[in-house]
């Protein structure tokens, strides 16, 4: 494997799952001291979110034309600007400013999202899932470091609560800008270029593999971000949870998420991507189970560990599906569409499940996501004679 890359693109992700837990927490917080109007304190959020979804395809035509160093170089910069104005916004008691700063934030982690192709293309085809795996584990450190930063920079300037947590976030994106100047060569630089006989976009984009890859990775984001989002809602709102234990629920479902990066990759290798694909996808339809029988803490408990173990073998098997389905020459068209499919659709459940808890219950929210889901079981079956998928 190229060491280097890998262990670059794992300290980046690890700054921004950072950055994205930081806006994440405190976004809410500081929007309710800042909104005129209390049901507005959640905007900012929803605003990065919708920034993230409508930057996908961009970011993916700038890395085209730029290179992916120098892309994710930019991307990283835009976030220090981020930090800065909302810095400022604090200082300033500006609403809109912190808004503009969560739009900002959500362009970088549009960016983010494609940290696994990068690594996807540092090593040969065989290591690829492993390689998406190792760069996911970063995520567990920014779930370490950015409650600390918080705590840390709470009262460091004592007349503005959190300046100080966003200032020197702004200061981690300034390493992480740097750190992408050292990213080695990746496999294909260039060849999106040249002239290729072959494919057209049409026929690249109606192959059973890769619409099911798309299909897959979306209901995985989608299903997660809507569980997870009503998670809290539900918890601390309806069921009167403390917010200490609601925070351990969805510490622990984080936890889920990116801790089977440890062997997903190991484990696509040995058994196959379609068999881990499966896993997740059943994974998936349990945590739906377990949250229908009942609402007490271990049933949240269980319930969201489940939603984050399925959703890393869906996702993880997914992306690596989505791998196979491309030739080096038709890759940015194929991840932006894969992009936007899983972040246009994660964006929407996120802003859906709001309305749906308070409409509907804990119940609709677990029970929605089941026709998706076995959807993709229908699908991954459909598609169990693909040779490139023999190859896994």
């Amino acid at each position: 494997m190229a060491v280097r890359n890998l262990i670059i693109l794992t300290l980046c992700q690890l700054i921004s799952a950072t950055g994205a837990i930081i806006m994440i927490t405190l976004g809410g917080i500081i929007g309710a001291r800042l909104a005129s109007d209390p049901a507005l304190a959640t905007l900012p959020v929803s605003i990065m979110v919708l920034s993230i979804a409508a930057t996908t395809i961009p970011a993916t035509l700038l890395m085209r034309r730029m290179g992916r160093k120098r892309g994710f170089a930019v991307a990283a910069l835009s976030s220090t600007l981020a930090a800065g104005v909302a810095g400022f916004a604090l200082y300033a008691e500006s609403f809109g400013l912190f808004m503009l700063a969560g739009a900002c934030f959500g362009i970088n982690m549009a960016f983010t999202q494609q940290y696994r192709y990068a690594a996807a293309e540092s090593v040969e085809p065989y290591q690829v899932p492993r390689a998406i795996s190792i760069v996911l584990l970063g995520a567990i450190g920014g779930a370490l470091v950015g409650p600390e930063l918080v705590r840390f920079g709470q009262w460091t300037f004592p007349d503005v609560e959190f300046l100080g947590t966003l200032l020197s976030l702004g200061l981690l994106y300034v390493v992480q800008a740097g750190l992408f100047l050292g990213l080695g060569p990746l496999r294909g630089e260039g060849e999106d270029t040249l002239p290729h006989p072959g494919r057209s976009f049409k026929q690249m984009l109606l192959q059973p593999i890769f619409l099911v890859a798309v299909f897959s990775g979306a209901v995985a984001y989608g299903v997660m971000s809507f569980i997870m989002t009503a998670t809290p809602l539900s918890m601390h709102v309806h069921d009167g949870f403390s917010l200490e234990q609601t925070a351990q629920v969805i510490r622990s479902h984080v936890l889920g998420m990116y801790v089977p990066s440890l062997f997903a990759g190991l484990l696509i290798q040995r058994f196959g991507v379609l068999a881990v694909m499966w896993v997740g996808g059943l994974g998936l339809i349990a945590a739906c189970v377990v949250g229908l029988q009942g609402q007490s803490y271990m049933h949240y408990w269980y319930a969201l560990v489940l939603l984050g173990v399925g959703w890393n073998f869906l996702y993880v098997g997914s992306t690596t599906m989505v791998t196979l389905s491309y030739t080096l020459a038709e890759r940015f068209r194929a991840q932006a569409v894969n992009e936007f499919a899983v972040f246009g659709t994660s964006a929407a459940t996120s802003l859906l499940a709001g309305t749906m808890i308070h409409l509907y219950g804990w119940t609709a929210i677990v029970v929605a996501p089941l026709p998706l889901l076995l959807a993709v079981l229908v699908g991954l079956f459909a598609v169990r004679g693909e040779s490139r998928l023999a190859r896994q």
